[in-house]
């Protein structure tokens, strides 16, 4: 399957499409809007409805994950000890940055499902949580959807009319990349 027709099987299945991106986006961070919005520019997707679907699905899935761990925090952890060092390491960060990581943490592969859940068991008031969620999840919405369309942009002016395929392995260059510097940015964080 190459590039087009992948594009074509979205174009096909619109509605199916657009609630795959939300719901990528309420649990995970990069890659599915990266590509979305890489097929925004390529006129499948809507750039505008991309970026809010991203953008509630941010909010809507950190949420969830605060409430969860301001009810059921150390219990969980307690039950689920594959998970708890990396919920102590975001503690940690929380209590010592929580407003930069309110910002950064959408960022870094790994980092986001943790943080949720640990700003939830933290002294962060559901109030000041929120307003910098939603902040924080405009940011990044606007950002790494532009960011795929963009590539789009830049892929098309240097490859021209050239062969799906090519375009495909390029995507795919660029999404690998964008998953390894946040693997990079995971470590940097853990280790501070």
């Amino acid at each position: 399957m190459d590039l087009t027709q992948i594009l074509e099987a979205i174009r096909e299945h619109g509605d199916i499409a657009y609630g795959f991106v939300f719901a990528y986006a309420a649990q995970n961070s990069l890659l599915a809007p990266l590509f979305a919005g890489y097929a925004a520019h390529m006129g499948v997707f809507d750039w505008g409805t991309l970026v809010l679907l991203c953008w509630a699905g941010g909010v809507i899935g950190d949420a969830i994950r605060f409430w969860v761990g301001r009810r059921w925090g150390m219990n969980l952890v307690r039950r689920f000890p594959k998970f708890e060092r990396g919920v102590h390491v975001i503690l940690r960060l929380v209590d010592r940055h929580a407003l930069w990581m309110i910002f950064v943490h959408r960022y870094p592969h790994g980092i986001r499902g943790f943080a949720g859940f640990a700003f939830g068991m933290s002294n962060l008031s559901w109030g000041r949580f929120l307003a910098l969620n939603i902040v924080s999840a405009g940011i990044w919405s606007l950002v790494v959807v532009s960011a795929g369309y963009s590539f789009g942009h830049m892929s098309e002016k240097a490859l021209g009319e050239a062969a799906s395929s090519i375009g495909l392995g390029l995507l795919l260059l660029f999404l690998g990349a964008a998953w390894l510097l946040s693997k990079k940015l995971e470590r940097v964080i853990e280790g501070g």
